[in-house]
């Protein structure tokens, strides 16, 4: 991504009852106040800088077990 750009992160899930699901970044939190996650689960990030880049972890949970898929971002 280039620094200064807004990235979009999705992560689709499927069950019934739907899972709940959390975005987080390894080894460091979510840049406070330049992201959010919308309704169908997409992770935006807003004024990327060079410390957003790194792992970020989408996991889905529901009462049958929990999944987990990862991105690595550039910046």
């Amino acid at each position: 991504a280039v620094a200064g750009s807004t990235v979009e992160l999705g992560c689709s899930t499927r069950g019934d009852p739907a899972p709940r699901v959390q975005w987080h970044k390894e080894r460091g939190d979510l840049p406070w106040g330049r992201h959010e996650v919308d309704r169908e689960n997409t992770l935006r990030l807003y004024a990327v800088t060079s410390a957003d880049a790194g792992t970020y972890v989408c996991t889905a949970q529901s009462q049958l077990g929990t999944a987990a898929a990862t991105t690595f971002l550039h910046v």
